[in-house]
C-alpha cells in the first residue's frame, strides 16, 4: 500500500464521482472531435432530408430485378429520402425494392415492390400482425395489416408484383402513395 493512498473500505461514492469526470470530458471531447454532438440552447430542430434520387434508383431496379417496377408519380412536396434491396428466403420469397419517401406532413412513407408472394412479403415485414381489413382504391384491393400502436401496412398484388406501403403517415398519405402507385406503368426494362 502507497503511504499516501486511504484504505479501501474509506472509498465512497464521491471518489467514484471524482474519477469518473475525467473519463465523462475525454468521451465528451472525442465525440465533439467527431462531429456526432452538438450543444443548443434553442432545442432541438429537424434534421436535412438526404436526397436520394428515386428515378434513378427504380430504373435501375427495373434493369435488374426480374419483375415489373413502377415509379409512383407523386407530387413535389411528397420527398424520396431512401432506397434498399432485400431478399426474403424461405417459400414464396423474393427480391425487394424498397423506396422511402417524407411526405408533405413530415412523416415517413415506405413503398416495397417484390415477386415474393403477399404471406410471404407480409411475415418479413411485418412480422406478427395479420390482415385486419381492406381497402378499395380504384380497381385495386388493398389489404390492411394493423397492430394496435404500431404502424399499418398495406399490401396489393398487380400480378407478378406485390406492392407494399406502410409508414406514420395518415390515410390521406395512404391513399395518395397507393393511388399513384396504381396510377404508375411498369418502368421499361
Amino acid at each position: 500500500m502507497v503511504a499516501n493512498q486511504k484504505p479501501r473500505i474509506l472509498n465512497d461514492y464521491r471518489d467514484l464521482i471524482w474519477s469518473l469526470i475525467p473519463l465523462v470530458l475525454i468521451c465528451v471531447g472525442f465525440a465533439a472531435l467527431a462531429g456526432q454532438c452538438s450543444v443548443s440552447a434553442k432545442g432541438p430542430t429537424p434534421g436535412n432530408i438526404p436526397h436520394f434520387d428515386v428515378t434513378a434508383a427504380l430504373q435501375d431496379d427495373a434493369h435488374t430485378l426480374p419483375f415489373p417496377i413502377r415509379r409512383p408519380g407523386l407530387p413535389g412536396d411528397w420527398r424520396p429520402n431512401s432506397g434498399s434491396h432485400d431478399t426474403v428466403t424461405g417459400a414464396g420469397g423474393g427480391q425487394l425494392s424498397t423506396v422511402g419517401y417524407i411526405t408533405p406532413q413530415g412523416t415517413y412513407m415506405q413503398l416495397t415492390q417484390s415477386d415474393a408472394s403477399e404471406s410471404a412479403l407480409a411475415d418479413h415485414i411485418l412480422q406478427t400482425r395479420s390482415p385486419s381489413g381492406t381497402e378499395q382504391l380504384g380497381a385495386q384491393k388493398w389489404t390492411v395489416y394493423h397492430v394496435q400502436g404500431s404502424e399499418s401496412a398495406w399490401i396489393t398484388d398487380f400480378g407478378t408484383v406485390r406492392v407494399l406501403i406502410k409508414g406514420a403517415g395518415n390515410q390521406s398519405a395512404y391513399m395518395g402513395l397507393a393511388g399513384a402507385i396504381d396510377a404508375a406503368q411498369p418502368l421499361q426494362a
